[in-house]
């Protein structure tokens, strides 16, 4: 309790706006946690301690401190959305407290002294796989903070849920009919698959964050000069594989190790990386068939048909383990075409 206590940072003792304001309040000493009103969780211990601070300064811009965090609800509608402080520096302090240098606007000194506004809760990125705290984004005046030290803080006030939205949110979720509000809530943030690296606690956030979204114009483009760039390939490689199969084919015809009438055969065996390794093995051991005879590409005399295998013909068919006499059905059919 005592931890919890901790976590509120009421500026209200203050005679004047304080120079150095508690931003992020000392996590528990067993748990090195921050725990909300809501039942969540953050992680502050010594890594997301330093990352805080090294972040802070690797930005090397002064942060706002703004009414009612406007910097993140109005000022991506283009409303406006004024500081009234600005965090200069930041520095951890004893039990592991983060505090912050601030330099006052006018305004903002005004309503801290005149406790229009009592508390300060800041905004920060955590990490989504460990929930650890590792950068200050910003930081609000409110009056109804949601975390003891908050993330977004203010508390929504609970609207009454109907009946029927109930029972539906209940079945929904393979909840009890009296499930309670915790209940549900416990099963929905069990729902959710958050795979970003980090992301910001803002529990009143109305508009999505840009970044988690592609407009679908863009998404369709990609996909289309995804599948262009894959179509692209695919045709590339079969050129140059019935590049490579010409090359070997037209080798062996000239190396006498095939003849013209089964060289529809042997591109056919080619169809694949695979064929082509083996009709170059087979081209690489076959005999050569004989010298140019001047009858290439002459077809064969009316009613002539093979009857028997040569001996390139049959070593192709043990290379390829394919029937003798399948083989030959193959060059008679061509023969007679």
């Amino acid at each position: 309790m005592r931890n919890r206590l901790a976590l509120n940072i009421d500026l209200s003792g203050y005679d004047s706006a304080p120079e150095f304001v508690e931003l992020i309040a000392a996590p528990d000493p067993a748990t090195q946690r921050i725990v909300g009103r809501d039942g969540r969780a953050w992680l502050f211990d010594a890594a997301g301690q330093t990352a805080v601070q090294n972040n802070f300064r690797a930005g090397a811009v002064e942060l706002p401190i703004d009414w009612e965090h406007s910097t993140q609800h109005l000022a991506p509608k283009g409303e406006p959305a004024p500081a009234a402080a600005w965090i200069e520096a930041v520095e951890i302090r004893e039990g592991g407290a983060l505090w912050g240098r601030v330099n006052w606007t006018e305004r903002g000194a005004e309503q801290v002294t005149s406790r229009a506004y009592r508390y300060l809760s800041p905004v920060f990125d955590y990490e989504t796989d460990t929930n650890r705290i590792v950068q200050l984004v910003s930081a609000g005046l409110v009056n109804k903070p949601n975390l003891f030290l908050t993330a977004l803080n203010q508390e929504e006030t609970p609207m009454p849920r109907s009946a029927l939205l109930t029972a539906a949110i209940v079945a929904a979720l393979g909840l009890k009919e009296d499930a309670t509000d915790d209940a549900v809530a416990t099963a929905l943030n069990a729902l959710k698959k958050d795979k970003d690296d980090t992301a910001t606690a803002l529990n009143t956030q109305q508009t999505p964050s840009l970044d988690r979204f592609v407009p679908r114009g863009d998404y369709d483009s990609a996909v289309t000069r995804a599948t262009n760039a894959e179509n692209a390939l695919k045709t590339r490689d079969k050129a140059d594989h019935d590049g490579a199969v010409d090359t070997a084919i037209k080798g062996a015809l000239a190396a006498g190790k095939i003849t013209p009438a089964t060289e529809n055969y042997h591109r056919a065996a080619c169809s694949d990386a695979a064929g082509l390794e083996r009709f170059k093995a087979f081209v690489g051991t076959a005999p050569a068939v004989g010298g140019e005879t001047g009858l290439d590409g002459k077809p064969l005399p009316a009613g002539a048909a093979a009857t028997a295998l040569n001996a390139e013909q049959r070593e192709a068919c043990r290379l390829l383990g394919m029937p003798e006499a399948d083989y030959l059905k193959t060059v008679q059919a061509q023969a007679s075409a």
